[in-house]
């Protein structure tokens, strides 16, 4: 992996989950990584273990709903290395229910974070990178930006936008700017994204399937692989399962 070593990555959602993972094995692998979320005491945490661990590691507490949070992260990063190298955008949520349980607030949520919390990232980064004419966009999509399941409609939606994003800020800047564009989509997978359901029948099918989920550091080593590519090669898409589900 030694396409990563000393390259500026930014990781939203970084405080638990794959986030975390991602920034985990990054750092090892010679990183040096800018992790962002909400809860400040767990974001600490983090970075201390990866400094522990011989790695570098600083953190921000953002909000991805913010456009201003969001810039503010990205200039932080470039005030203290000097440039973006990579933007993993993360950070996500669903709380699946039924369209006939009408949880509207939840709808909002899932757009404002999942949809519009990826396009804050890439507005923060987009500038700097194209400055450089470098960088790489990671978005996290989801097995569910293939396949709209009973319950997932919305979440789903939301997926399906963050391919639809990938997919044309690739075609717009990996040409002209050389910016690489990525998105993995994980399928089950053991984080606090159950965390955020409500709806008592999604709970308890939740429950019966969790079991199945993969670690969060399976995500982690595609996301590393992507980046370790050379400049002249894109992994566009990839794709993540549990065995036991395919």
């Amino acid at each position: 992996m030694e396409n990563i070593k000393g390259k500026v990555v930014i990781i939203t959602g970084a405080s638990s989950g794959i986030g975390e993972a991602t920034a985990r094995l990054l750092a090892d692998y010679g990183a040096k990584v800018v992790l962002a979320a909400r809860r400040e005491d767990r974001l600490q945490s983090v970075v201390n273990g990866i400094k522990q661990n011989g790695g570098e590691a600083v953190s921000v507490r953002a909000d991805v709903v913010s456009s201003e949070d969001m810039i503010n992260l990205a200039r932080f990063a470039v005030d203290k290395y000097g440039r973006i190298d990579v933007l993993v955008n993360n950070a996500g949520i669903m709380p699946n229910s039924r369209m006939n349980e009408l949880r509207v607030e939840e709808w909002e949520q899932m757009i404002d974070v999942n949809i519009k919390g990826v396009l804050n990232g890439i507005a923060a980064v987009l500038p700097v990178m194209r400055e450089q004419q470098s960088g790489h966009v990671i978005n996290l999509s989801s097995t569910a930006g293939y396949h709209v399941s009973a319950t997932s409609a919305v979440y789903a939606a939301t997926k399906f936008a963050v391919r639809a994003i990938s997919e044309g800020l690739r075609l717009e800047e990996s040409g002209a700017s050389g910016i690489r564009s990525t998105v993995v989509s994980p399928g089950l997978t053991n984080t606090e994204l159950f965390s955020s359901i409500t709806s008592p029948e999604v709970k308890a099918m939740a429950s019966q399937i969790g079991d199945l989920g993969i670690a969060p550091s399976s995500i982690a080593r595609a996301i590393a692989f992507a980046i370790n590519e050379p400049d002249d090669a894109l992994v566009s898409e990839i794709m993540v399962r549990p065995a036991a589900l395919a």
